[in-house]
Formats: structure tokens, C-alpha cells, sequence
């Protein structure tokens, strides 16, 4: 029998005052969360997972939320509180301390304007009085144990200066510092790449072993859910469906709606003998293929060559450039109308760089990126706008790519009110038919971006980047913060445009299942380089790099029985890929190992 649980939610109801009247986050639930042990709650965006764990900090007050019944008792060592009715300086010894959290938005967790080192030590120095030497070793410490390169380079650097990836991993090492007896873990590598979503699951289950810690973790990724759950509950629309051991819910369970989660899950290796994209599993409906219009065979949309970007590293009493960061180097491929390309890699990889630089976001260092043969590295002013019009980019972080201070439907409107296209009741009609492809509801239409959940935002992104029909779409990330059933919509939607607009897609992702079902073509990145290319179907059943293995073995599985242990992650530190400024790299050679199937030669 197991004894008193660390955490223990009672009848918990929690209500939103908003203009339109009270909206319920949670109804009434309740659950337990005991020492060592791994609950996970999944659900649809929106469900109540998140507002569930931000009750236990007694965050959820912060954004305009209300307890309004049930009790949440924290056993904290020495005695068990009330945390609905805990006084506000006593939640602050507890916060931090014995409950850590890791959020879903890293950029909103982190301070902009602290460096990383002083927010890691923050939280030692406050609740375990250590000194700045004592504090700061430990940061060192905790970043190591992250895997994150460099760690005594990142201690002065600044969050914006990190990759997503990285971010998400300084948040969790702060998550840690204090070593809680409950952590709470939102969405916590929605962030990260396949590798390092292995290594990090496998130090959070390290962590609750060798510790006792227990971990509240909430997540949509049900191969996740497979690989570190002990028990598991199922929410929707504010209530538990079902609960469960991780056996009984993959293997039997009960409710409707968690049949249909776990029916809408895409699993590595289900594409096999298969050359086109398949339509995404959705949640109680029919999947049915999407008919292609134009079955000629396309002409090149998009031809990068020889595309490299570099930043250069400030240092020195001058801040003179001293380094160069190598972040995209020699990178050529091309992507047909009505196709998709996915570039695939670990975080710093130079994925986002790529997509960034062939829309002129941020400046190449040499290449060309020909569009219809036109190349966009030589347009400047009114030609490149008008260029982007055609091209439009779906960036991982829905929080930050959205204005907070204006409503849903301008933001969507914005685009077609900036080219002059229409106006009106005409631009009403088409921003109401945007959300309706996204499946939103109209009435989000006059709210702000703080008031949606995060798959909501992302969704709102997307309705953005279609409002100008755009030829070509590159999706950053697009659909790594939304739970299975609306991540199924969402690549539907993404395919039927394709079929129907012959829109070409440029996808970049870490989701490997999800890459394998969307793509036509991949390309797997590493430090910058397309280490392999080729059809899709190629690199998922005969990779030849041993990169792309690595990738490929690191993929979580939706099945509790094929859980990964951590001494079967044998990865390797990431080199830096910051270099001296006369540094001149070796160009890219590749080998053809079979039609259009591309591998990159020792350098």
C-alpha cells in the first residue's frame, strides 16, 4: 500500500471571469501523486492539464483564474498544507524549492534581461543559501547534466541567444536546481529534438529514482506518455475520463475519447512501402486521401545552392568580433511545387537558420535561394516584400510570433490589409473562413493571444501564414505544441492545401513519426550540414549516415513495453560549432548511394 501521497488535488474546480461571462477551467477532479512516482495527464489543448498543475503553484491566480472549490494538499517533509488557502510568503518558500516547474515557452519563463547564470543561481542562493562560488558550480553542474555545450560560455549569455532547444533545457536544469520533492513538468520537451528528448526523459526518471522525487508530467505525446509514465490520466474538457497504469491504458482502455487519442498518435515505420504523404488518423473521423489536382510532374519551386550563414561572436574590452558561429554551411537542395521538403536535426543544428535565411530574415554570408529562379539574396525594399508574398513562415513560438496587444482577427487581417488585397466585409468573410479551415471557433476571433492555450496560438499562426495564399510555406516547428488530435488537423489541413493549391512546404521538425508521415522528400542536419538527402521513404528504411541512425534509434515508441533505458542512449557531445574568423571550412561532397538518396563524405 502506498503511503502518503506528496501531492493530492480534491474535487478541484477552477474558474475564469472573461467579458463573456465565468468559464470553467477545471470541473472536478482529483488524483494523487506519490513519492517516486510518474503520473502523466494528457489531454487536448485546452483540457485542463496545464490549469490542474498551475493550482498546485498557485499560479493559475496570475492569469486570471480563480480556485474556485476543492483542496490541494502538498506533503512537504515536515507537515501537509492546503496549498488553496496557503498564505503568499509561505508559497514562496515552497515554490522553486519543493515544487519545481518546468513551463512549455521557455522564452516566457526566462527573464530576457538576466543572463543564464544569474537565473540559474537565483533560485540556490534564495532557497538553499549558497554562496555565488557554491551556486555557481552547481549551475555548472546542472547545465553538464542537460548536455548542453559550452557551459561556462552560456553562464554570460542571454536567452535570446540560445537556441529553442537550448532555452528549454536551461529551464529545466532551473526546474532541478533545488532538487523538489515535486516536479511539475509542462509540456517540458514540446522544445527538444529526439536525442535530447531521450536524454532528458532518462535524467527526469533518474531524477525521481535516485531522489524519491515525484513527477506530475503533462504532455499530448502519447510515445512519451509510454515511456515515462507510471499511471496515467486522461482529461477533456476540464474533466478526468479515465485513469490508469501506463499498461491498462495503452493495452485496454476504457473511455471513447482515450481510444481515439491513442488512434490519432503517428507511429515511426507505419509509412513503410509507401512513396506519397498519408493523411494523419483523426480523432473519430475517417481519414481519407487527399487527391492531388495537377498530377503533371511539377516544376522546381524553390532551389537553394551552396547557402551559408555565419554570425560573428563579440568579445574583448572593443566588443570587436573575435569568433564566427558556422550556422548554416554549404546547404543545397530543392523542393518542387506541391511538395514537401523535411529538414530534420538536433536543436542547433542551423534547421531554423535555414528557413530564416531563404526568406531574408536573417542575412546569408554567401549562396543563392531561387525562388521561380529568381534569387531572393540579391532583392532588397518593395521587391523583397512583395517577393514574400508569396512565401510565408510558421515560427515555433506562437506566444512571440503574436502581437499580445491585439485582438485574434487583426492579427489575421493584417497581412491582407498591408497589400491592399481586400477590405471591408470581404476581409471579415475571408479571416472568419481562415478560422474556420484551422477549426477555431469565431468566437476567439475578438480575443488576445494570452487568453488561448498554446495549440490555440499555433493554430491562429497558421490561419496567418494561408490569409495570402502563399506558393510556399515554411513551417518551423508548426506543430511540435499541439496535442495529437489537433496536430492530426493541422498536418490534414497543411496536406489538403497542398493537394488542393499545390502550396510547397519547407518542414521543419524534430518529430521524426510526424516527418515520415508529411514528407516527400527529407533532409537530415547536423552542425550545419545536410549530412543525407533523399526520398523519404529512403531515409526511414535505409539510412546510411550514422547520424540518421542515431536519430532514427531515439525516437520514442507509443508502447510501454519498448521503453528506452538510458544506458542504451549512447550520444555524443554536439561539437560547437563556433570557429576562428579566418576559419575557411572544407564544401560539402556527397555520394549517391542511390537515385536522388544523397550522403555526405567524411570531412
Amino acid at each position: 500500500m502506498l503511503d502518503q501521497p506528496v501531492a493530492s488535488i480534491k474535487n478541484l474546480r477552477v474558474e475564469f471571469a472573461t467579458r463573456s461571462g465565468t468559464v470553467v477551467g477545471v470541473e472536478d477532479v482529483s488524483f494523487d501523486v506519490h513519492e517516486g512516482e510518474t503520473v502523466c495527464i494528457v489531454g487536448e489543448s485546452g483540457s485542463g492539464k496545464s490549469v490542474s498543475a498551475l493550482s498546485l503553484m498557485r499560479l493559475v491566480e496570475f492569469g486570471g483564474g480563480e480556485i474556485a472549490n476543492g483542496k490541494l494538499l502538498f506533503d512537504r517533509g515536515e507537515d501537509v498544507v492546503d496549498v488553496a488557502t496557503t498564505k503568499t510568503e509561505a508559497m514562496r518558500r515552497i515554490r522553486g524549492n519543493q515544487i519545481g516547474m518546468i513551463f512549455q515557452e521557455p522564452m516566457t519563463s526566462l527573464n530576457p534581461v538576466f543572463t543564464i547564470g544569474r537565473q540559474l543561481s537565483e533560485g540556490l542562493r534564495l532557497h538553499k543559501k549558497m554562496t555565488k562560488a557554491q551556486a555557481e558550480e552547481r549551475v555548472l553542474e546542472l547545465l553538464r547534466e542537460v548536455r548542453i555545450p559550452e557551459p561556462e560560455r552560456r553562464l554570460t549569455q542571454y536567452p535570446h541567444e540560445l537556441s529553442g532547444g537550448m532555452r528549454q533545457r536551461v529551464v529545466i536544469a532551473m526546474a532541478m536546481a533545488c532538487k523538489p520533492r515535486l516536479l511539475i513538468c509542462d509540456e517540458p520537451t514540446t522544445a527538444l529534438d529526439v536525442t535530447i528528448q531521450a536524454e532528458i526523459l532518462a535524467l527526469i526518471d533518474r531524477l525521481k529514482r535516485e531522489s524519491g522525487t515525484a513527477v506530475m508530467f503533462i504532455t499530448h505525446d502519447m510515445a512519451v506518455v509510454a515511456q515515462m509514465a507510471d499511471r496515467v490520466i486522461v482529461m477533456f474538457r476540464g474533466n478526468k475520463v479515465e485513469e490508469g497504469t501506463v499498461d491498462q491504458i495503452f493495452n485496454a482502455p476504457q473511455h471513447d475519447y482515450t481510444k481515439a487519442l491513442l488512434g490519432a498518435v503517428p507511429k515511426l515505420g507505419e509509412m513503410a512501402g509507401t512513396t506519397e504523404p498519408q493523411p494523419m488518423q483523426l480523432m473519430g473521423r475517417e481519414s481519407k486521401a487527399f487527391e492531388v489536382k495537377n498530377k503533371a510532374e511539377p516544376e522546381v519551386l524553390l532551389e537553394v545552392n551552396n547557402l551559408t550563414t555565419r554570425f560573428d561572436v563579440k568579445g574583448g574590452l572593443l566588443r570587436r568580433n573575435i569568433a564566427r558561429v558556422h550556422a548554416v554551411e554549404d546547404v543545397s537542395f530543392k523542393i518542387k511545387q506541391g511538395q514537401t521538403l523535411s529538414l530534420v536535426g538536433e536543436s542547433g543544428c542551423g534547421k531554423s537558420s535555414c528557413g530564416r535565411s531563404i526568406l531574408k530574415l536573417v542575412t546569408p554570408h554567401s549562396g543563392e535561394v531561387l525562388v521561380n529562379g529568381r534569387n531572393m539574396l540579391d532583392l532588397d525594399g518593395d521587391e523583397l516584400r512583395m517577393a514574400r508574398r508569396d512565401m510565408q513562415m510558421v515560427f515555433q513560438d506562437p506566444f512571440a510570433s503574436l502581437n499580445p496587444t491585439m485582438k485574434l482577427f487583426d492579427q489575421v487581417a493584417e497581412p491582407l490589409e498591408n497589400f491592399g488585397i481586400m477590405g471591408g466585409q470581404e476581409l471579415r468573410d475571408k479571416v472568419t473562413e481562415l478560422f474556420d479551415r484551422v477549426e477555431l471557433p469565431r468566437s476567439f476571433l475578438h480575443r488576445f493571444p494570452h487568453e488561448m492555450s498554446g495549440g490555440q496560438r499555433q493554430r491562429v499562426a497558421i490561419a496567418r501564414a494561408l490569409a495570402l495564399s502563399p506558393k510556399l510555406i515554411i513551417a518551423d516547428e508548426a506543430v511540435s505544441a499541439l496535442d495529437v488530435s489537433v496536430q492530426a488537423q493541422v498536418l490534414n489541413l497543411f496536406m489538403e492545401l497542398q493537394a488542393e493549391l499545390g502550396i510547397s512546404i519547407l518542414f521543419i521538425s524534430h518529430d521524426m513519426a510526424v516527418v515520415e508521415r508529411v514528407s516527400h522528400h527529407t533532409a537530415v542536419m547536423y552542425l550545419g550540414r545536410i549530412v543525407e538527402i533523399g526520398p523519404r521513404a529512403q531515409i526511414f528504411e535505409n539510412p546510411q549516415h550514422e547520424y540518421t541512425k542515431t536519430l532514427l534509434s531515439a525516437v520514442p515508441v507509443a508502447d510501454p513495453s519498448r521503453r528506452k533505458v538510458e544506458k542504451d542512449l549512447n550520444f555524443k557531445p554536439i561539437p560547437s560549432p563556433i570557429f576562428p574568423m579566418d576559419y575557411e571550412p572544407k564544401p560539402s561532397v556527397y555520394t549517391e548511394v542511390s537515385p536522388e538518396h544523397f550522403v555526405l563524405q567524411d570531412i
